[in-house]
Parts: C-alpha cells; structure tokens; sequence
C-alpha cells in the first residue's frame, strides 16, 4: 500500500496550488482521504477530509474557504486545491488514507496509511 503526494512547489503568497494523492496497492475507493501539514518546528496538523460515503468533507478553520479537497473519478486519487495561498501555509503536506473511519475524522491516530509528503512553500 502506497501513498504519493506530489504538486507542491514555490508560490507567492495569493496564488494556488493542487496537491495530489495517488493511492497504489489496493482499492482505495472505500477508504476516508486526508491531508496533513507539517510546519517547520512544529506539529503535524489536519488540514481536510474526504469521506467515501458521500464523498462529503470537513476542512481547518485555518485553510476553510481557501482549499477544497476532492477525489479523482477512480477513487484512487485526492486532490487538495489551495487558493490565496499564505505564508503560513508553508509547510510540508502528507496525504492519508483510513481504513478505519466512518465519518470524516481529523485525528491523525485515526488515519491508517501516509504518504511521504510534498512541500508548499509560500512567499511572502
């Protein structure tokens, strides 16, 4: 079972990226989706969600309004969309898959599989 985030990249701080996550190894279409950010120094934090249910997503407060995440027509890709972009998004973002969950859920402890992460670096 693997994992590949790619899309990241240098951007000034406004402008958008796509983040994707290709998932390999097995069908991942009755798996939750997230994606994870990891700041310099800091913590690794949830950023959204998307259920294979009802395909149904719950962002952070600190990237609502500015990114939608959204699955690929095989279930086996997510996508992350992040629009005006800013600094403090800058970060390393992972991609995560839940075998798990029910309902959409933003703890890491509850997400089965990672990828290997994709930096977004925004500047000022």
């Amino acid at each position: 079972v693997q994992l590949q985030a790619s899309g990241g990249g240098l951007v000034q701080a406004g402008g958008s990226l796509r983040l994707s996550c290709a998932a390999s190894g097995r069908t991942f279409s009755n798996y939750h989706m997230g994606w994870f950010r990891q700041a310099p120094g800091k913590e690794r934090e949830f950023v959204a969600t998307i259920s294979w249910i009802d395909d149904s997503a719950v962002y952070a407060d600190s990237v609502k309004g500015r990114s939608t995440v959204s699955r690929g027509n095989a279930k086996n890709t997510v996508y992350l969309q992040m629009n005006s972009l800013k600094p403090e998004d800058t970060a390393v973002y992972f991609c995560a898959a839940s075998e798990r969950l029910l309902a959409p859920a933003r703890g890491d402890e509850y997400y089965d599989y990672w990828g290997q992460g994709t930096l977004v670096t925004v500047s000022s």
